[in-house]
């Protein structure tokens, strides 16, 4: 099995942390039942908090587990697709999102929900959009 990059694993691991990812609970879970034996091995002095956790997996990244690598790799991969529907709705419905959706904090949902709520005014190519992402 082929190594994670550090690059990849400091984006799964952060995103996964910083909780922004849907479903992120269970994705969390089953990382942190796979690394569990890696975690205790080689950051078990590591206070957690502020992403050391992820510095020492990180640093780590070469001897840990192919059942922990695994993991972190669905999870980067899962990661992966919601960063593309992401930036393919934040391209598409860029209009939308400026005029009727300006004024929406940004984060937990809450532009793709204010979309949703104004879907009778979407442009057909931003509500494609978001029809696509929400069958993946």
């Amino acid at each position: 099995m082929t190594l994670i990059r550090p690059k990849a694993l400091f984006l799964t691991l952060g995103l996964l942390a910083a909780g922004q990812v849907p479903a992120q609970d269970s994705m969390i879970q089953n990382v942190m039942d796979a690394c569990e034996a890696d975690l205790q091995q080689y950051c078990s002095q590591v206070t957690p908090g502020d992403g050391r956790l992820v510095y020492c997996v990180a640093a780590h990244s070469d001897k840990i587990s192919g059942e922990c690598q695994f993991a972190l790799f669905e999870a980067a991969t899962v990661l992966a697709r919601y960063s593309d529907a992401i930036l393919e709705i934040a391209e598409n419905c860029e209009t939308e999102i400026d005029s009727l959706c300006g004024d929406v904090a940004v984060g937990e949902g809450r532009i793709l929900a204010c979309l949703d709520e104004h879907e009778a005014e979407l442009g057909e190519a931003c509500r494609t959009t978001i029809g696509t992402a929400d069958a993946e």
